[in-house]
């Protein structure tokens, strides 16, 4: 195992007085995978801005003002993190949920390849196209 070092030590992060913080599961369970750039934009700046309970009372014009969306962007980033369980919103508040079960990961989008061609990319050395 590598030994870890900072990279820049007089800018050690360190814990801010005011609460904000990311569950590690939003990785590891892969909940992450179920959005797309701007619905993630919005998730952390959602979980930056939140009280301890998760709450957010900014505006959609508060929000747009801030993150580089228009209004169509902001709707659509929302919605997506409906889907996927990651906030309730009832306008003029947003709810940061606490996670649920991992997400299922999205499947592969891959075109089917016969084992007979799989061996013959292996034996070819060419294993990072199976």
């Amino acid at each position: 195992m590598p030994i870890k070092r900072l990279l820049c030590p007089s800018r050690e992060r360190r814990i801010p007085s005011q609460f904000s913080w990311i569950d590690q599961r939003l990785v590891r369970d892969r909940h992450i995978s179920l959005c797309g750039c701007d619905a993630l934009a919005l998730y952390l700046f959602l979980i930056t801005v939140a009280d301890a309970q998760g709450l957010s009372y900014y505006s959609d014009g508060s929000i747009v003002d801030r993150l580089p969306f228009d209004g169509h962007r902001l709707s659509k980033a929302r919605g997506e993190l409906q889907k996927a369980d990651l906030i309730a919103y009832q306008k003029p508040i947003y709810q940061v949920l606490a996670l649920g079960q991992p997400a299922k990961p999205k499947p592969l989008k891959t075109r089917p390849v016969a084992v007979g061609e799989m061996l013959r990319r292996a034996l070819e050395g060419r294993d990072d196209q199976l």
